[in-house]
This record gives C-alpha cells, sequence and structure tokens, in this order.
C-alpha cells in the first residue's frame, strides 16, 4: 500500500472515531464566533495595555454594531533580573504579565465571566541601553500577543459552554 494511501486511511478512520465519540471543534459551537465578536474591549492606560487590547480586537475579530459584552482589564507587569554576570549585572530578563479579565454584559453591567491569565517570558539584556529597550518593549509585545490568544480561548470555551445543550 503506498504510503499516501495509508496517511489518509488513518486520518479518516481517526475523523470517524473522534466524530463518534461526541468530539467538536470549540469553533463549531453556534454562539462562539459571534458571541466572541460581540465584545467591547476596554483596556488599561500604558503600553502593555494598548498593545493588549489591538491584539484582543484582533484575535476576537471586534467591531460592527452595538456590543453585547464589554471586557474589563486590569493588568500587572513584573520584570526580574536573571543570569548575573560577575559584575552583578543581569544578562537576561524575566518578564511577568499578569492580565485579570471581567467580562459583562453591555447592558447591565453584571459580571459573566471572570479570570486571569499569567504570561511569562525571558529576554536577553545587551550592553548597548537602545538594544536593551527593544528588547524590553518586543518582550511586552510578545507577552500581549500570548495573553490575547489565552484570554480569547477561556472566552471561546465560556461560550461554547453557554449555548451547549
Amino acid at each position: 500500500m503506498p504510503p499516501r494511501l495509508a496517511v489518509a486511511l488513518v486520518l479518516a478512520c481517526a475523523a470517524l472515531t473522534l466524530s463518534a465519540c461526541g468530539f467538536r471543534p470549540l469553533y463549531a459551537q453556534p454562539g462562539v464566533t459571534p458571541g466572541l465578536s460581540d465584545i467591547q474591549v476596554a483596556a488599561p492606560r500604558g503600553r502593555a495595555g494598548y498593545l493588549l487590547g489591538e491584539a484582543l480586537d484582533d484575535t476576537l475579530n471586534t467591531g460592527g454594531g452595538a456590543p453585547t459584552w464589554r471586557l474589563d482589564l486590569d493588568l500587572s507587569e513584573q520584570r526580574f533580573p536573571r543570569g548575573l554576570r560577575v559584575d552583578n549585572v543581569a544578562t537576561r530578563y524575566e518578564y511577568v504579565l499578569t492580565a485579570a479579565y471581567t467580562l459583562r454584559a453591555s447592558a447591565t453591567g453584571e459580571p459573566a465571566k471572570t479570570g486571569r491569565v499569567r504570561v511569562e517570558l525571558t529576554y536577553d539584556s545587551a550592553d548597548q541601553p537602545y538594544a536593551s529597550v527593544a528588547a524590553q518593549q518586543d518582550a511586552q509585545e510578545r507577552a500581549a500577543i500570548e495573553a490575547a490568544r489565552r484570554i480569547q480561548l477561556e472566552l471561546a470555551a465560556w461560550f461554547a459552554e453557554q449555548d451547549a445543550p
């Protein structure tokens, strides 16, 4: 049997097995995509808040009419020196972004879902001051994108549970 045919046969069997056990993709749930696109993001001030707000707007595909939901965010940033040299200067830093969120109904303001995501990553610290600033800003951007992805997944799972029979 040719290898491509064998792979196709295995994938077809896996798809049948998963569909028989009730597996359904997250975004196949009826209310997930419309629910995510009906969220207005209220990002906090500051660079990290702006980056997270932009990443959430992109990942949630927000826009359009009047939003049904409002997502309030509260951010916390920390930076820890790692990899100290003999002269006690850090060669790497650990950047931690914690985003606490509350999903509220726009009409009533009542909280519907709360959660918290924490993103930890490291970046190199260069001897040149501008290179070090650029590395820190890149770390903020990467952390904001990852936090937005995690928030999106948690909200999608919540919307899927709301529409589950």
